[in-house]
Parts: C-alpha cells; structure tokens; sequence
C-alpha cells in the first residue's frame, strides 16, 4: 500500500487540484494493485512555517512516501522517481515550486486492511481485491 504525505504551503492547492494529484499519482500503481490500496494525504503547512538549509522558504512542497508490502530494486526506484518527478510536474516545477520527495519500504507482514493481511498480488485473492476494489477474507492459502 502505497501512503503518500505531502506537506504543502497552505492555500497552494484547491480541492480539484488534490483531486488530479491524487487520481494521477493512483493510477501510477493501478496496473500493480487494487485502487484502494493508494493513499494520499495533504498536509497542509503555513508558508512561514518551511526551512530549508536554516532560512524560510514558503514554496517548498515536501513528499514522503511509504511504500508497504513492495520493494524495488536501484533501477526501478530510478524510473519509478522520474516517472513520479514526470506526473507530479504540473502542481510543483509548472507552478515555481520547490520539491523533494523520499521513498521508505516496509514489509508485507507488518501491515493490515480492515484487519485483513493482504493476499500476495496474483493470487485468486489477490485478484478478487483488485477486481471488486475493497478488502476481503482470504479464501485461500
């Protein structure tokens, strides 16, 4: 799953522009995995509020993600950051904005949805996740 947090001066972004981010940055993993496993967060932050190297800057946009049950080795997290850099040009380099974005990957087993451990992608379950886009009991092993 996929948790995306992006820290954000305030009033930089309306609701349709969370919207686009958010539909654009989902339908980077839909190929790979149910919808429903893409989370995105704004956050909000006052303009004075930014620091970067000591001194104030108020347009400065921030992205963590986290990326759970999925790792990449060095050749696909390059094309997976340029990808992201690409889909995410039009709210942060098109507007004069600073960015950075960071990637941490967590394991499979240490994660849940609803109280279900996810099936492994692939499976029938897998399948059934991705196809009815919620999660459900695993019906098999």
């Amino acid at each position: 799953m996929p948790f995306w947090k992006i820290h954000h001066p305030k009033d930089i972004y309306s609701f349709e522009d969370k919207q686009q981010i958010a539909g654009r940055l989902t339908d980077i993993y839909a190929p790979f995995m149910p919808r429903f496993y893409v989370n995105v967060l704004f956050e909000e932050v006052e303009a004075s509020s930014f620091f970067i190297g000591g001194k104030s800057h108020g347009q400065f946009v921030r992205i963590a993600i986290d990326h759970i049950a999925r790792t990449m080795n060095d050749e696909t997290v390059i094309r997976f950051i340029d990808r992201v850099n690409i889909v995410i040009a039009p709210w942060v380099a098109d507007r004069g904005l600073d960015w950075e974005l960071h990637i941490d990957e967590t394991p499979m087993n240490m994660w849940s949805v609803q109280g279900y451990y996810p099936p492994q992608m692939g499976t029938v379950d897998g399948d059934r996740w991705t196809a009815e886009n919620k999660p459900s009991p695993r019906t098999h092993s």
